[in-house]
């Protein structure tokens, strides 16, 4: 009988032999995913960081992780210009397309304005708030 273990975390083998296995599996199924990793940085004439996009490309999709501004840099047009060098970099690797998340007390019109579209949503994630799936074909 096949037994099953619950645990917050488990070893770097184990962690590898899981992963690879799934790698593996996908690789036979989808072909080479071509991860690449991607980050860009916003920085101010004094070298301060204004903001920072973090993303990957697998699969000739490109994944934004993360889209964060500053603060007190919000609103001056820094968002538009990492999500627009996101774009211009997932056409170069041959990308068809972004996608990401974004809770609704985050950016979701942001991305809906920048040409996004909706594609699924969960309701009362965190609770009283939502987390919105966008997507744009290039």
């Amino acid at each position: 009988m096949t037994t099953l273990t619950t645990t917050t975390s488990v070893s770097d083998e184990l962690s590898d032999l899981i992963g690879d296995g799934l790698n593996g599996y996908n690789r036979e199924k989808a072909g080479p995913p071509d991860e690449r990793m991607l980050w860009i940085v916003a920085r101010d004439e004094d070298g301060s960081v204004a903001g920072g996009l973090k993303g990957r490309s697998e699969f000739a999709w490109l994944f934004v992780d993360w889209l964060w501004i500053r603060a007190e840099r919000r609103g001056q047009g820094i968002g538009g210009r990492l999500l627009a060098g996101a774009e211009a970099e997932a056409r170069a690797r041959g990308c068809a397309g972004i996608y990401l998340g974004s809770f609704t007390f985050q950016a979701p019109d942001f991305y809906k304005r920048a040409g996004y579209s909706e594609f699924g949503r969960i309701d009362g994630f965190p609770p009283g708030h939502a987390l919105v799936f966008l997507m744009k074909r290039l």
